[in-house]
């Protein structure tokens, strides 16, 4: 008996092929979004710009909230994926939140349009799209909470309520100046990846261990200056000399 075995098609050869084309829609519908807004773009933009016709980017994405959603998920869950991996191996605090800012602001160098659609169109989304990436940045910001958290027990940054800086006040500011970075920084004329993650790590711990000298730096209440009493006059000095020095 001969047996006939039927050949099966490759779904991983099909399955990467779809992930790879749309990859590529996003590339180009994070452009469209980046250069109009998403009010002012529209699917037959994308159409124009990816070359794929109507039909076929609707075969991908049913509407224009869902192709902004699938940006918005993809950006923030490759940051997030690519920093855990980089935080797996290290357990020094200053070292760990280092690798938080270098991780943030290398993606944000690579990827500006798709930042910029981040920052301009947060608030987009509604129902069950807007609140599955509320949950996923409500996760990325109690991550780097937590990596403050981890350096003031540490340093003790905390021992002084008067003059700590809110660990909510430290994130936040973080995140201010890592996500606009869009919006001014350009190549070839500011630092690099690299050193400008280095410059803006500086800058933040700096910040925070400053706020913490504060409670121990002289002429504080905390650390007032000391009392520095007159000198003793010599019995040699004449009295009437005496007399005109306290004058």
């Amino acid at each position: 008996m001969i047996s006939i075995v039927q050949s099966q098609p490759d779904l991983t050869a099909r399955d990467t092929r779809f992930d790879r084309r749309l990859s590529e829609i996003l590339d180009f519908a994070t452009e469209v979004f980046a250069e109009k807004g998403y009010e002012g773009a529209s699917m037959r933009d994308l159409s124009r710009l990816s070359g794929s016709s109507l039909a076929g980017l609707y075969y991908y994405f049913e509407s224009k909230e869902k192709l902004l959603y699938f940006i918005q998920k993809h950006t923030f869950t490759t940051i997030i994926e690519r920093l855990r991996k980089r935080l797996a191996s290290e357990i020094d605090p200053e070292k760990r939140l280092r690798i938080f800012v270098q991780n943030h602001v290398e993606y944000a160098l690579e990827r500006p349009k798709a930042m910029k659609v981040l920052s301009h169109e947060d608030d987009v989304l509604k129902d069950g799209y807007g609140a599955e990436l509320t949950e996923i940045k409500r996760q990325y910001y109690q991550l780097c909470l937590g990596l403050v958290d981890e350096l003031a027990q540490r340093e003790h940054l905390n021992a002084d309520a008067e003059h700590r800086i809110s660990p909510r006040t430290a994130v936040m500011t973080l995140f201010g100046t890592m996500n606009w970075l869009y919006t001014w920084h350009k190549s070839g004329v500011d630092p690099d990846g690299g050193t400008l993650a280095r410059q803006i790590g500086d800058l933040f711990l700096e910040g925070l261990r400053g706020a913490a000298r504060q409670r121990v730096r002289p002429g504080t209440p905390n650390h007032p200056l000391p009392v520095r009493r007159p000198k003793r006059l010599s019995r040699s000095v004449p009295q009437h000399l005496a007399q005109n020095d306290a004058n």
